[in-house]
């Protein structure tokens, strides 16, 4: 029987490659691709934009499928398209962003809360805190002295955390204190935000440094300066994490040469979609994604990020729960354990738990007629009180 089946695959070879199919065609063509597959990431200026474009031809080639990259700046957006109005199939988005989705934190806290599951891993992103090339700032601790600006990007509640809650909070800063040493510039897109500070609307801003907008920031008339998020400051860090969980200290290495070298922090990336996602489609892409990595590695300098090893070091330390046609291929060739399901286990509950409280406190809120807000106190009292005994999303470290 197995000659007979090594004899058919001998066969197959040879006309595989006369027709021009890859290895990951054979390997899917025995699915019933849907006939659109529409993934969704932040703006054309973003690493996650560029290196999705970089896979998806190749992915289209493989099985046939119309596959569409929609960028959506606005986080809140992009994840209403993905879970309210269905027309995002699959998001690319910071573990970051996950947590504050589903547990409803800012602007989330209205948004209709749906469980999610995490597909395959996209990138390991560094972020850091950029000047423009001519700032008199040396280094964070600069900013204490009073009278410097950072650019909020009011598109993304997490990134707002980083700079508002964040910054100060590794400066050893009260609100208080912040309040009155720090000013804050709004910015509505991603691109905006960073360019903030070559354009003299902000003296500080938060950004990755693989964003193709960072490496036009540099090439600017005195160009750009970073300051360093020290991974030895642990006190500064443990303060930070308190309000950025999902982030891990680093030092840059990845992105514009300006950046490399300088402490920064790690947001991982990833592809998930809603949790009732068909088990057979997420099954699929993360067997795709896998077997046809060496194929589109080479697209984009993030896709080289997708490999399964990457993913598993990522699983390592994750906490936000994998969808189940996902495990089913981690399993199927020996990269998923007993240990995995017993932490995944937990993540989905988890997830769960924080999905069922805020759609009770929705619940209450519309029976007592309460407007559902993420600025009315009312409904964010409510909200705490159904949620305040939950616990939140936190990297496995």
């Amino acid at each position: 029987m197995k000659r007979s089946g090594y004899r058919f695959a001998g066969i197959l070879g040879p006309i595989a490659v006369m027709l021009g199919l890859s290895g990951a065609a054979l390997a899917q063509e025995k699915f019933d691709w849907p006939r659109l597959l529409v993934i969704g990431t932040p703006g054309t200026s973003s690493g996650s934009f560029a290196s999705t474009n970089g896979w998806v031809p190749i992915l289209q080639k493989d099985t046939g499928m119309a596959v569409r990259v929609v960028p959506e700046d606005s986080e809140t957006m992009r994840y209403s398209r993905l879970t309210d109005r269905r027309d995002l199939t699959m998001s690319s988005v910071s573990a970051a962003e996950m947590r504050y989705q589903a547990q409803g934190i800012g602007g989330y806290a209205s948004q209709q809360p749906v469980p999610q599951r995490v597909v395959w891993h996209h990138n390991d992103t560094p972020w850091g805190f950029v000047v423009a090339g001519n700032s008199d700032l040396q280094s964070l601790e600069d900013l204490k002295k009073g009278g410097y600006s950072v650019a909020a990007g009011i598109f993304s509640p997490p990134m707002v955390a980083a700079v508002e809650i964040g910054l100060p909070a590794y400066l050893g800063l009260d609100a208080e204190e912040a309040k009155s040493l720090i000013s804050y510039v709004p910015a509505s897109s991603y691109a905006e935000n960073c360019r903030s500070v070559v354009e003299g609307k902000a003296d500080v801003a938060y950004c990755a440094s693989i964003s193709s907008v960072l490496s036009e920031m540099e090439g600017a008339p005195g160009g750009i300066r970073w300051l360093s998020l020290d991974p030895q400051n642990s006190e500064g860090w443990s303060r930070y994490l308190d309000s950025r969980p999902m982030l891990v200290p680093t030092e840059i290495s990845m992105g514009v040469e300006t950046a490399r070298g300088v402490g920064g922090a790690t947001s991982n990336f990833v592809y998930a979609v809603p949790a009732d996602a068909e088990t057979e489609l997420a099954y699929n892409l993360a067997k795709w994604m896998h077997t046809a990595y060496d194929g589109y590695k080479g697209t984009h300098p993030l896709a080289a990020r997708m490999s399964l090893e990457e993913f598993r070091r990522y699983l390592d330390r994750s906490p936000l729960p994998v969808h189940e046609g996902t495990v089913k291929y981690l399993r199927e060739i020996g990269a998923w354990t007993e240990e995995d399901d017993a932490w995944n286990n937990a993540a989905i509950e988890k997830m769960d738990a924080w999905i069922a409280a805020r759609q009770a406190a929705m619940k209450e809120a519309g029976e007592q007629g309460v407007d559902i807000h993420f600025e009315n106190p009312e409904f964010l009292a409510i909200l705490s009180k159904h949620t305040e005994a939950l616990e939140g999303f936190r990297s496995r470290l």
